[in-house]
């Protein structure tokens, strides 16, 4: 337990306003062993390449049991810091969020993003239900005693179009992030966005640490840099990369 709040205490470090923390998220233990070979400071999973390396879809189709158990490989795989996609926390309920939240734990993770679109149904999550949900998770923290970085997702961006980015989507992105962080939560994760002027003005807004996810829209790192990001996030970009490598290999043999 030791070790692993050393890991957890090593993470939360690396998120730095403006010298962001970069993951290029993984989904097995094979390619967790070639991310750490590469100079990665920490290993992250995306939910998305997790669940399509096992043959399944993304939105908790994959079981929390499978996920804890490809968790625990990737853990024992390398010595650095590990965080999972524990995607919207396999339930509803605070309760049932707090119960992922300690198997993760006991599974070896330091960190996990918790999302906040209803899985199964429409939206989001209140604001009010989505900081008891992260309440929840940071009370599991509490009694594991692991000070784990929990990174509080929000769809707002990913769930409006690119024309809807304005300063009121800011506006309520901003509210869910104050909210989100007097809940317990440690950093705020805003895939979809990707207007330079909205990433400043949420970094220099927001109490938390800023996650952005790589899109073929975002700036690139350097500059995410200067917009005041803390941590940037590949998401399934690897998986996909790695995929179209795999497949035109493949079709090179079989056209032969």
């Amino acid at each position: 337990m030791a070790h692993q709040n050393e890991l957890a205490d090593t993470f939360r470090s690396l998120h730095v306003k403006g010298d962001p923390i970069v993951l290029f998220n993984v989904w097995d233990a094979g390619t967790a062993r070639v991310v750490e070979a590469a100079g990665a400071k920490a290993i992250a999973t995306g939910s998305w390449s997790v669940a399509a390396a096992h043959g399944c879809g993304d939105g908790q189709v994959l079981s929390l049991k499978l996920a804890m158990e490809n968790l625990a490989r990737i853990v024992a795989s390398v010595t650095l810091p590990v965080t999972i996609d524990l995607e919207a926390g396999y339930g509803e309920a605070p309760e049932v969020v707090g119960e992922s939240v300690a198997r993760a734990i006991a599974a070896g993770a330091i960190g996990f993003n918790l999302e906040d679109q209803i899985i199964g149904g429409d939206g989001l999550y209140s604001v009010g239900d989505q900081c008891r949900r992260i309440q929840a998770a940071r009370d599991a923290a509490n009694r594991a005693s692991v000070p784990v970085f929990i990174n509080a997702r929000t769809d707002l961006f990913l769930q409006a179009d690119a024309k809807q980015h304005d300063d009121q989507l800011g506006d309520m992105a901003l509210h869910r992030a104050l909210a989100y962080a007097e809940a317990g939560a440690s950093g705020f994760f805003v895939p979809g966005l990707a207007d330079e002027r909205l990433i400043a003005r949420l970094c220099d807004a927001c109490p938390l640490p800023v996650n952005i996810m790589v899109m073929s829209t975002t700036p690139t790192a350097k500059r995410m840099a200067e917009l005041g990001v803390a941590r940037i996030s590949h998401g399934p970009g690897p998986y996909r990369q790695m995929m179209r490598s795999l497949e035109a290999a493949a079709r090179s043999i079989y056209a032969a």
